[in-house]
């Protein structure tokens, strides 16, 4: 990870990127409405925009992609769960359509849990906020290994009714996760590497905002490591 983030600061530093082009955050939500997200599974109910707020109810499961792909990047996200126990996430290096049966992509996903989902769920020696891992068909490398996944070591993320600021790091398979300021988990050697941006539904009421990104010059991902394009 210091690797990593020493050369993200060397890149910044420069102020250019491999194109010549200044290196800065981009808006992803407008705060007004969902242009530049599609809906890929869900309802026509499950996604509005409120006080500067994307809002979804939960239901159906699905998710909803942004309209363009991304490889390396800087993506910060600001979520709030409203409800005891909810489920949410961000997906990464994502598929822009979805085939399985529970409804959700493969791709990378970063786990967005309400506090008390392990303990409804009976599952307190297992879920920490903040996991990282391969959806679906996509493998990686854990840094905390759970399985396969990666499960952050520190409790960071506030309950419900309070906003949590993600950062996530993305380089050419390298996941780094930084949640309310502070880098706490990771995973690597992903076997996808470029795709789309998701967010995800899953039962319970949450609420997204300062959505935005950092492109960083591109990789080296070709072949199978680049989701098909969704037209």
């Amino acid at each position: 990870m210091k690797i990593l983030i020493i050369g993200l600061i060397v890149l910044l530093g420069s102020g250019f990127s491999g194109a010549d082009e200044p290196l800065s955050f981009k808006p992803l939500f407008n705060g007004k409405n969902l242009d530049g997200w599609v809906d890929v599974n869900t309802g026509p109910d499950t996604w509005s925009v409120k006080d500067g707020m994307i809002v979804c109810q939960g239901l159906p499961i699905g998710v909803m992609r942004s309209d363009r792909q991304y490889e390396n990047f800087i993506l910060e996200i600001e979520w709030m769960h409203l409800e005891a126990g909810g489920n949410s996430g961000v997906f990464v290096w994502s598929e822009g359509e979805v085939n399985s049966a529970n409804r959700l992509p493969n791709g990378m996903e970063v786990q967005m849990l309400e506090l008390e989902y392990p303990v409804i769920h009976n599952r307190v020696k297992e879920y920490v906020s903040g996991e990282l891992f391969g959806a679906g068909t996509v493998t990686a490398i854990p840094d905390h290994p759970r399985g396969k996944r990666s499960s952050s070591p520190e409790y960071r993320c506030k309950g419900k009714g309070e906003w949590n600021k993600y950062t996530v790091v993305c380089v050419d398979g390298t996941v780094k996760l930084s949640i309310n300021g502070k880098f706490v988990n990771g995973i690597r050697n992903s076997s996808v590497k470029k795709g789309y941006l998701c967010l995800e539904s899953e039962g319970a009421q949450v609420r997204f905002r300062n959505i935005r990104i950092m492109e960083l010059p591109e990789g080296m991902a070709k072949g199978s490591e680049i989701v098909p394009v969704v037209d």
